[in-house]
């Protein structure tokens, strides 16, 4: 009998570690495509990371993406992504509906090295809007600059 009981037991955790393992993966194939579900909301709207790369890819082949800039003025003028719009941060609740109209516009959003682009992604989101990207830092944006 205790025979048994230890087979079933290491047949159990032996599934909870396969079951891990292929969550891990499927999270690795998630990111592998550089888009991933980060946020969602109680309406269950979601703003998705994205790469530079996917991102430059877009803005290269698609009309409309706004590329939201949520820095402070000050860093905006020493550098920014070309075209980019600065809604700095602490602004963003109270301007963006004034600048951003269209709440099913694509946007991706950056600052310098990720942190403010998630608020700002999250406050997008609370105000309704449906295609927020954050795009991170410019820090890690490899292509143009204007300065």
């Amino acid at each position: 009998m205790n025979k048994l009981v230890t087979v079933f037991i290491i047949i159990v955790i032996s599934g909870i570690a396969a079951s891990n393992i292929i969550e891990k993966d499927e999270q690795y194939m998630e990111s592998e495509n550089n888009i991933s579900i980060i946020k969602e909301n109680d309406n269950g709207l979601t703003y998705k990371n994205i790469s530079a790369k996917e991102a430059k890819e877009r803005i290269d082949s698609e009309k409309g993406i706004i590329l939201l800039d949520v820095r402070t003025p000050a860093e905006y003028a020493e550098s920014h992504i070309p075209e980019s719009v600065l809604l700095p941060l602490d602004t963003l609740n109270r301007d963006v509906t004034n600048v951003i109209t269209d709440k099913n516009a694509v946007i991706f959003i950056y600052c310098r090295s990720g942190r403010r682009s998630i608020t700002a992604a999250e406050i997008l989101i609370s105000l309704g809007y449906t295609n927020v990207y954050n795009l991170g830092g410019i820090n890690s944006w490899p292509f143009e600059t204007i300065k």
